[in-house]
């Protein structure tokens, strides 16, 4: 018996050397388990990707890879998942587009998925489906397997309502009841999809909903961090040594950071904006604060994401030019990609992380930085699924941009015991939340049936 992860995208990433693991999120919390385990990991690969079937190097692992045409990735990835959920699951209704063809070709994407397991299925096996590239797939597999099967919802489930306008939202949910078990980050999201599906007619009971004879549970399992990687990162030599030349960059008492993918969900130009209003209202800290913003650059191909780009730049450009001086940067933008020990040295770096989001399913940035900061303060959205968990940060309303900038000036004051206790307590929390224990723990669950 073996374990078979589905997933769009593949945990490795091509080098000279062949695939070697990515860092991070899925890769991070359940390549150890298929390690362990033996199995495969199915994955699309890109239209651009054809003829690129290496295998990792030294690993037990399998990687089965699903090719896709140009109009199958483009209808499939860059139309029904980014063009629909992905909005809709954000509560970005505006920019929703709702066409039929998106449709076709992820129904069609989730078959060839179908295909693929199938194909590499012994019975007695293991699957574990992801994310919301893959809705319809624990019920296309339901139909020829009957092992174990999982699915995870890695992104928030909106409410009954917000749901309901997708016009295959029954057919949505009757796929992801395929599974025996579906899990989500935080009970606001699970209570969610319970409603959505007694509202499509599938009796609901406790955690529990009835699809034909069958019954599927649904649980919350959130996902963290690789905690033992982040407390390396937070002793390392190398990366303090880097904290220390940012520090010099900054030039100031106090630094602030931000850090996310450039995506209208993350709340960047919303997090200018209040500390715009920040440096307004509080004029003492002007010469002795600044801001560090990392913007990763995010599916420049669509619309959306480059008017995005366009009003961020703008923002950027109007707090400089009101508030530069020649002995002071209030604010250096970094619209470019680092890796996680860069990353772990501005953590370190900053006093202050300001993570507002305008939805996010959890956020591993806010746990990232309070795992590696020694005294930092965290300010997190409330609409973030962390929140549920990190109740020491200081909390706030993304959209209001005065309660953001009261936040930061509250933070920038807090007493360094204040600051040491809030940061032991969230350690404490985000020690439980260890990625690998959420993959040990769903699966657990997954298989006692």
């Amino acid at each position: 018996m073996s374990l078979i992860i589905v997933a769009n995208r593949a945990p490795f990433r091509l080098t000279a050397e062949g695939l070697v693991p990515a860092v991070g999120g899925l890769a991070t919390a359940l390549l150890p388990v298929l390690e362990a385990r033996g199995g495969t990991w199915v994955a699309a690969a890109e239209w651009g990707e054809k003829g690129r079937t290496a295998q990792p190097r030294q690993s037990a692992i399998r990687l089965e890879r699903v090719f896709l045409s140009e109009r199958e990735w483009q209808g499939y990835y860059g139309g029904f998942s980014n063009r629909v959920l992905w909005p809709l699951c954000h509560y970005f209704l505006d920019k929703i587009e709702l066409r039929r063809e998106y449709f076709q070709d992820y129904l069609r994407v989730n078959r060839r998925f179908a295909e693929a397991v199938v194909r590499i299925y012994r019975q007695g096996d293991t699957v574990f489906v992801q994310d919301y590239h893959l809705l319809l797939l624990p019920g296309l597999l339901r139909e020829r397997i009957r092992g174990p099967l999982g699915f995870f919802f890695h992104i928030p489930w909106p409410s009954s309502g917000v749901f309901r306008i997708l016009p295959w939202g029954r057919a949505l949910v009757a796929g992801v009841l395929g599974a025996d078990l579906v899990g989500f980050h935080t009970w606001e999201y699970a209570e969610n999809f319970l409603r959505t599906a007694a509202h499509y007619g599938f009796p609901v009971e406790g955690n529990r909903v009835r699809i034909g004879e069958r019954t599927v549970r649904v649980e919350v399992h959130p996902l963290g961090i690789d905690t033992h990687r982040f407390h390396e990162l937070s002793q390392s030599p190398e990366v303090g040594a880097h904290a220390r030349s940012l520090r010099r960059l900054a030039g100031v008492d106090r630094l602030i950071l931000g850090v996310d993918r450039l995506d209208y969900t993350k709340g960047i130009r919303e997090r200018l904006l209040a500390y715009e209003r920040f440096l307004q209202a509080y004029p003492h800290w002007r010469g002795r604060v600044a801001f560090f913003q990392i913007a990763t650059p995010s599916r420049t191909q669509v619309a959306a994401y480059r008017e995005l780009k366009r009003q961020v730049d703008e923002v950027v450009g109007r707090i400089l030019g009101s508030f530069l001086r020649e002995d002071w940067v209030p604010l250096r933008y970094f619209y470019q990609t680092y890796t996680q020990e860069e990353l772990s040295a501005f953590y370190r770096a900053a006093d202050v992380a300001l993570i507002t989001p305008l939805r996010d399913g959890m956020n591993l940035v806010a746990l990232e930085y309070v795992y590696t900061s020694s005294e930092g303060v965290l300010v997190l959205s409330n609409l973030a699924g962390a929140a549920e968990y990190l109740k020491e940060a200081l909390l706030v309303n993304p959209y209001d941009l005065d309660g953001m900038a009261a936040a930061l000036d509250r933070a920038l004051r807090m007493p360094q015991g204040e600051r040491r206790e809030r940061l032991l307590a969230l350690k404490a929390r985000i020690q439980v939340l260890d990625a690998q224990s959420w993959a040990d723990r769903f699966l657990s669950s997954l298989e006692a049936g």
